[in-house]
């Protein structure tokens, strides 16, 4: 900045320097004769344009010498250009700069907002708020208001039911020494609390008793009617109930399990055919196996089905398929499936183990 202003006042002096010189060189200039013997004196100074033009001329060089012109050494100094090191401010200041933004005395400002300001602003954002909750509760008012709670809005593309099986407690893995209480102890504690629901007792005041052998059909009801569900009792599964042995066979070395299909709600398995379950050994030497024992049936009822859902169907009690190994060898490491069989049924896929089948790994000792 100071070199800027140094060229201008030099710019200034030579332009005035030159502008004197040219009066007086005017000013000194003899009177001329014409032809016809008289004589006219020269106008002594020019008119003010003709000054001013020549003075922007000159000046016009003069800028254009100055673009020319080496750099100075101070001009070279950059150290000067550097830039200084802001001074540290104290703990005062900033405490007194912190309480000024807070509340400004002067303007008086919250924050650097003025009351009117911090108004508009809370009035904009709740403005804003509610017509989103509103936008919100709009939408999901018309959601619930297209769907029902009872069934599914689109169900045409519902897979084939899976099968779980009890006690599931460390993976599909079942291994236990019949003379050591605490290595089966647990898988019989399994056993109670999935039977628990199916007690005799609770059957009988929840459920009716069925007889029939076909699908138990309730859509003639209202949609919001609830549902009756047939009694499944926890003595039809005889050895495997747990009432007469309550250890469920691991004492003695011929393990139970509990077999049931996935509910589906308004799947009709079968497609009018009961689905019968089978076991069988998938690793290891087949009569290693020995006697296997369905109770009460090898198959699940129809009668059980179609499920309305937890809604509707409020006591139902999904059918269950009772396994006993009555003749598997001591300490022989096999892996077991069983399978589901009927009309419209999956077992064998390759990407879900569960579709239709369960293995699990049976390890028995003495």
């Amino acid at each position: 900045m100071e070199n800027g202003s140094g060229l201008k006042a030099s710019r200034g002096l030579l332009s005035n320097h030159f502008a004197s010189l040219l009066r007086r060189k005017l000013q000194n200039m003899e009177p001329s004769s014409t032809e016809g013997g008289s004589e006219e004196k020269v106008v002594k100074s020019p008119p003010a344009k003709v000054i001013l033009k020549h003075g922007q001329e000159l000046e016009e060089e003069q800028d254009q010498l100055a673009e020319h012109q080496p750099l100075e050494q101070e001009d070279l100094n950059f150290e000067r250009w550097k830039r200084r090191p802001i001074p540290r401010r104290t703990l005062h200041q900033k405490i007194a700069d912190l309480k000024k933004y807070l509340w400004n005395a002067e303007t008086n400002e919250f924050m650097g907002r003025s009351g009117k300001s911090w108004s508009l602003i809370l009035l904009f954002y709740a403005g804003l708020y509610v017509f989103l909750a509103a936008m919100f509760g709009g939408c999901l008012f018309c959601l619930m208001w297209s769907i029902s709670p009872y069934h599914p809005t689109y169900n045409d593309r519902v897979m084939p039911p899976g099968m779980t099986m009890a006690p599931h407690l460390e993976g599909h893995e079942i291994a236990f020494n019949a003379s050591d209480r605490k290595s089966w102890k647990k898988y019989a504690r399994s056993m109670d609390e999935l039977l628990r629901p199916y007690n005799d007792g609770a059957q009988d005041r929840k459920n009716i008793r069925c007889t029939h052998d076909t699908y138990f059909m309730q859509d003639n009801l209202e949609e919001s009617a609830e549902r009756k569900a047939c009694q499944f009792k926890r003595s039809w599964l005889q050895d495997c109930s747990g009432l007469h042995d309550p250890h469920y066979g691991y004492s003695q070395g011929r393990p139970c399990i509990l077999l049931r299909m996935n509910r589906i709600l308004g799947y009709l398995p079968g497609q009018g055919k009961p689905i019968n379950v089978t076991c069988g050994v998938k690793k290891g030497p087949p009569e290693a196996l020995g006697e296997i024992q369905f109770f009460p049936k090898s198959i699940f009822d129809m009668k059980y089905y179609p499920y309305y859902g937890k809604l509707r169907h409020v006591n139902y009690s999904s059918p269950v398929v009772a396994v006993r190994f009555a003749g598997v060898q001591y300490d022989t490491h096999i892996q077991v499936q069983c399978k589901l069989n009927g009309k419209g049924i999956i077992n064998d896929s390759p990407t879900d183990r569960y579709l239709g089948s369960v293995t699990f790994s049976l390890d028995v000792g003495a």
